[in-house]
C-alpha cells in the first residue's frame, strides 16, 4: 500500500471533482446520497465526505493532482493524473464503489454515478477504472481501409449519415461472447472515449481535432453497420485493437464535454464520398503508425 506522504509529494497541483448521482432505473437525481472519497491504494485515509443536493450533485471540490507539465509533455513517463476511490451510498439503493477516478490538474473531472434500487437484490457494485490509454499499455489498432466498400450484395448500409441518439458498445473484442453490451448515448460515448484517449488539459483546438477523429470513426461504424453486417448485435467495441477505448463508469472532463456538445453532429469525410472517414490513429509514442493520424500534441 502506498504511503500517503509520498502521494502528497507527487501531487503538488490541484484538480477539481464534481459528482452527479442518479437512479439507474429512471435517471432521476438522488438527493442526500453519501459520498466518501479516498486515495486509490490508501482506502483507509478518507479525504472528503460529501452529500448530493436536490439535483443529485455535489459541490465541486479541489483534490491534489500531479504537475500540469506531466500531461503536456508527450515524452514524460510519470503518471499525469491522480487516482481516487469513490464510495456512494443512498437509502433504498445498492452501494457503488468506483476505484480509479482520474484527476488532472487545473480542470474539473465529472463523475457520473448510477445507483441500482436495493429491491433488485443484485447487491453492491464495484468498478475499477484501468489506466489511461496514453499511460497504460493496450493493443495497437489493427489497420483497416478508411473508406469501406458499400456495394457488396447483402451489405446493410444506411442511406445517409445519421447521428444516433444511442449506440451499443460491446465491452471487449468482437468475438468475446462473454463481454457485456451497453446501450450508451452517442454524446456520452464520445465524451468517455475522448477522456480515455487524450488528456483534457490539452489546448482546446487539439481536443477538437481529436474529438472530430473519434466522432468520424464512430459514425463510420454506424453508417456502414460494420459489426451488424458481420452478424453481431452491437455498433462498436471497447477494444483498442478494433475501435476506441470505452470504460464503464469512468469520469469525463469539463473541457472535453463542452467541445463534444459543440461538435456532436460533425465528422470528417472525403470529397465525393458520403461515408465518414474511419479515422484511425495511434499515440505516436508507444505505437508508431506511418501515414496515420497521431493523437499527440
Amino acid at each position: 500500500m502506498r504511503d500517503i506522504h509520498a502521494f502528497q509529494t507527487d501531487t503538488p497541483d490541484t484538480g477539481q471533482l464534481k459528482i452527479q448521482v442518479t437512479s439507474e432505473i429512471n435517471g432521476f437525481p438522488i438527493n442526500n446520497a453519501s459520498i466518501s472519497i479516498s486515495y486509490t491504494g490508501i482506502p483507509d485515509n478518507q479525504l472528503e465526505q460529501l452529500a448530493t443536493d436536490s439535483s443529485g450533485q455535489t459541490e465541486t471540490i479541489d483534490l491534489p493532482a500531479p504537475p500540469l507539465e506531466y500531461s503536456l509533455d508527450v515524452t514524460n513517463e510519470q503518471q499525469p493524473y491522480s487516482e481516487y476511490t469513490i464510495q456512494v451510498d443512498a437509502p433504498g439503493y445498492e452501494s457503488v464503489n468506483i476505484a480509479g477516478t482520474e484527476i488532472l490538474p487545473t480542470i474539473t473531472a465529472i463523475q457520473n454515478v448510477e445507483l441500482r434500487p436495493a429491491a433488485t437484490g443484485e447487491g453492491p457494485e464495484t468498478f475499477v477504472i484501468p489506466a489511461h490509454t496514453l499511460y497504460g499499455e493496450y493493443p495497437p489498432k489493427i489497420p483497416e481501409d478508411e473508406i469501406k466498400p458499400v456495394n457488396e450484395t447483402g451489405e446493410i448500409v444506411l442511406s445517409r449519415v445519421v447521428v444516433p441518439e444511442y449506440i451499443v458498445v460491446h465491452n471487449g473484442s468482437p468475438r468475446d461472447s462473454t463481454a457485456r453490451d451497453y446501450y450508451v448515448r452517442y454524446k456520452d460515448y464520445i465524451k468517455n472515449v475522448a477522456s480515455s484517449e487524450i488528456y483534457a488539459t490539452w489546448p482546446a483546438n487539439t481536443i477538437r481535432a481529436n474529438v472530430l477523429a473519434i466522432m468520424s470513426f464512430t459514425l463510420n461504424r454506424v453508417y456502414t453497420e460494420w459489426y451488424r453486417n458481420q452478424g453481431y448485435d452491437f455498433t462498436i467495441t471497447s477494444s483498442t485493437a478494433f475501435d476506441h477505448k470505452w470504460i464503464p463508469e469512468r469520469n469525463i472532463y469539463d473541457t472535453i464535454s463542452v467541445i463534444v456538445d459543440e461538435l456532436f453532429a460533425s465528422y470528417l469525410s472525403r470529397p465525393n464520398v458520403r461515408q465518414p472517414i474511419l479515422t484511425q490513429y495511434c499515440d505516436g509514442r508507444q505505437v508508431q503508425c506511418p501515414n496515420w493520424m497521431t493523437i499527440l500534441l
